[in-house]
């Protein structure tokens, strides 16, 4: 059965790496303010961050340690820290977080810690040409990409081939969704190293998904490797399931597989998966303890697991 991580706090969007054989979370942080829900996502008010981390998700102490970044902190940031993820390289650890500019405009930004607990000290300016919001990064090799891209309130309809355009708008329903993205980051950790590019997505005919199919992209990436499969999972949109799909490279394109994740209470979730210690684990939010309400949510674990062909079986005891 799921465990409830932190019933202590309203905290959601998990991002989970190991570090030093340990269990980092990297949540955002709701709160209660006079909520308006809208389609730019006014209801999430999220203007800070905690880590967490714990030696055992299912069972085990799961640790606060406490504020580590703040959105006054952040020179360039207005409001809505929404999702973050973190990456260590060479012994320091880099916090990529999404939030509005004083334009309302999202972009990425990065703050750097000595800790994989932080505190962390924001650069003072986002990423260059960086947008939109739900960042996951991942190492694969030397190498460290970013995953990114929300729809409606992630603001990724404003672009096309990393442009801002004069009319936001959705593909129509036959044609390509529109993609997350994909861009490897430069050596640094501080800039991307190149242009960000479209995450493909395939059915099984070898056709990319189109925008009025039910398992199109809408937000949350994440990317995980098992074995020589590359797994891009994410959040769908109208039906708001978690699938994923397989690919043999960072950039894809991905083919289509399956649910991994039925709707939960709320809105909508937003996952990542990760192994420790030989098992495998999905977490992801809902808002059940809090009633339902959608911008107050409730980090969550299950055990994730694969069948012999190293398909992921649909998480069920939620």
């Amino acid at each position: 059965m799921a465990r409830y991580l932190f019933p202590a706090d309203f905290m959601a969007d998990p991002s989970v790496h190991v570090f030093n054989d340990r269990i980092y979370i990297y949540p955002s942080h709701d709160w209660e303010e006079g909520n308006i829900e809208n389609d730019n996502g006014d209801c999430y008010i999220m203007k800070d961050y905690h880590v967490l981390s714990t030696d055992d998700p299912m069972h085990g102490e799961v640790i606060d340690h406490g504020k580590v970044l703040d959105v006054q902190d952040v020179p360039w940031a207005r409001r809505q820290m929404w999702d973050n993820d973190c990456a260590e390289k060479d012994g320091k650890y880099y916090m990529y977080f999404p939030a509005k500019d004083h334009n309302d405009v999202f972009h990425i930004g990065v703050a750097v810690a000595d800790k994989p607990e932080g505190p962390f000290v924001p650069m003072p300016d986002p990423i260059r040409g960086s947008y939109s919001m739900d960042i996951c990064v991942f190492k694969d090799g030397d190498d460290y990409y970013m995953y990114f891209g929300g729809i409606w309130g992630g603001q990724l309809q404003r672009y096309r081939d990393n442009l801002a355009i004069e009319n936001p708008h959705l593909p129509a329903e036959d044609e390509p969704a529109l993609p997350g993205r994909v861009v490897k980051l430069s050596s640094d950790m501080l800039q991307f190293a190149e242009e960000p590019k479209p995450v493909v997505i395939l059915n099984e005919n070898g056709k990319p998904l189109v925008q009025g199919d039910p398992h199109r992209f809408f937000e949350a990436s994440w990317m995980h490797k098992r074995g020589n499969k590359y797994y891009f999972s994410y959040s769908t949109g109208d039906n708001h399931t978690i699938c994923y799909a397989v690919g043999d490279n960072p950039y894809g394109p991905f083919t289509f597989k399956g649910v991994l994740l039925q709707p939960v209470v709320g809105w909508t979730t937003h996952h990542c998966i990760v192994e420790h210690k030989g098992k495998w684990y999905f977490f992801f939010h809902d808002s059940q303890p809090s009633g339902g309400k959608s911008w107050l949510r409730s980090l969550k674990c299950e055990e994730l697991y694969y069948d012999a062909d190293d398909n992921i079986l649909p998480i069920k005891n939620v």
